[in-house]
């Protein structure tokens, strides 16, 4: 079993930055492919950001792209999302997902094998 704990949302000004954070309890987390999706009120689910298990490959949707940057630190069981030049389209619940597949199902979310419980972000305008 593998838990993953979201950190680092919070309010921040259109513009701004922020830092998401996601630990990861267990030994095996540098198997897993490891990604964030996010979801604003009354929208569905959104994929923001993959990467790959040596941190090698990395994946990005378009809205995002150029101002969202992932990464992560296997011996630290960790990945995080940089997110600068926030915008007030980007508020919403922010959530971590871990896959052993760096397939598909990572442009729905539908299978992912572990997701955290979220962490809020609010960007004012």
């Amino acid at each position: 079993q593998v838990q993953l704990v979201e950190s680092g949302g919070g309010l921040v000004q259109a513009g701004g930055s922020l830092r998401l954070s996601c630990a990861t309890s267990g030994r095996t987390f540098s198997r897993f492919v490891m990604g964030w999706f996010r979801q604003a009120p009354g929208k569905e689910r959104e994929f923001v950001a993959a990467i790959t298990v040596s941190g090698g490959a990395t994946r990005y949707a378009s809205s995002v792209k150029g101002r969202f940057t992932i990464s992560r630190e296997n011996g630290k069981n960790s990945v995080y999302l940089q997110m600068n030049s926030l915008k007030p389209e980007d508020t919403a619940v922010y959530y971590c997902a871990a896959d052993l597949q760096y397939g598909s199902s990572w442009s729905s979310g539908n299978g992912m094998d572990y997701w955290g419980k979220g962490t809020l972000v609010t960007v004012s305008s």
